[in-house]
């Protein structure tokens, strides 16, 4: 006879992704409803799939779940806290995780409050140019306007582009499914989609899932013109908080703080669930491998894979 599993039971899978933008396959555990994928490594790690738009309901059930589960190995545990709930309330090791949040009280308020005159300015030319930003389906015509802009060029920021050469069938595929939580917002200029925003309701804030723009029209501020549209929404949609990922140090950063965007810190937590993961969180393993490089050497590294891409990009 068949196995009859409960369900609350764990259950482990493989789970079609994309991974860097191409089709992978992510090792899975449900518990309690909830999907975590696995990372290998030399400290093999699990984390919520869907963190940025879950909570992790009870951390303690997961953590005994992990361990005690036949057919799934990990050391480690991690999870965070999302918007609002930023202040520490676990016990286990914990280091902060830094993302870009805009606090969105009214699109008044960040237009008049949280944004220089210079972006003001950039977005009255933009408009006074003929740029028209507005929510949009995503039908055919949104796909198209997407596909032309990925295939615009292969390199990006100093870094190969992970969605250019893909062709309609296939964007429209991978981009199609969050469908259920997202917003699409558009720029346009003459009739041609220039940049846009599939704009994530993760029910505390909006996210910035994929903003994009063509490099052809960079002059039109359009990246500036997207972000005024999000926060409308965000105002339209009760969303008290506009999230554009992580922070960093590079100039993209310069763009988040310029559009109004702070440094925020949230509690992320690290549990072991094996003897090698307790040394690996010792040793700091868990950061990975890029977190070992000084950030002299690392802007080296990032200064010459820039110049490989472009001296490289029309391979």
């Amino acid at each position: 006879m068949p196995k009859v599993t409960s369900a609350n039971e764990p259950r482990v899978f493989l789970k079609e992704t994309l991974i860097k933008g191409q089709p992978a396959s992510s090792e899975c555990i449900e518990i309690d409803g909830q999907t975590y994928n696995i990372i290998r490594g030399p400290a093999s790690m699990v984390s919520l799939e869907e963190e940025w738009y879950e909570d992790v309901r009870d951390p303690e059930r997961v953590i005994e779940t992990l361990k005690t589960t036949p057919g799934f190995k990990a050391d480690l545990f991690t999870f965070w806290q999302r918007l609002p709930d930023i202040e520490p309330k676990y016990s286990f090791a914990m280091e902060w995780e830094e993302i870009a949040a805009l606090p969105v009280q009214s699109y008044d308020h960040w237009w008049n409050h949280q944004i220089k005159s210079r972006i003001r300015n950039l977005i009255r030319k933009s408009e006074k140019e003929g740029v028209e930003v507005r929510q949009m389906a995503f039908d055919d015509d949104f796909v198209r306007g997407m596909t032309a802009i990925f295939n615009e060029a292969p390199v990006r920021q100093g870094r190969r582009f992970w969605h250019y050469g893909k062709d309609f069938e296939t964007i429209k595929r991978q981009f199609s499914r969050f469908l259920f939580r997202e917003d699409m917002i558009a720029a346009y200029y003459r009739g041609e989609m220039i940049g846009f925003i599939m704009l994530g309701n993760a029910g505390h804030y909006g996210v910035t899932g994929q903003i994009i723009s063509a490099i052809k029209h960079r002059d039109k501020s359009t990246n500036n013109v997207l972000i005024a549209k999000a926060v409308e929404l965000c105002e339209k949609k009760k969303l008290p908080w506009l999230v554009y990922l992580f922070w960093s140090t590079d100039s993209l950063a310069e763009f988040k703080r310029r559009c109004g965007f702070i440094k925020t810190r949230i509690p992320r937590y690290f549990v072991p669930l094996t003897t090698r993961g307790t040394l690996a969180l010792k040793m700091g393993v868990h950061r990975g491998w890029k977190e070992f490089i000084p950030p002299g050497i690392k802007k080296s590294l990032k200064q010459l894979r820039s110049r490989w891409y472009g001296m490289h990009s029309d391979a």
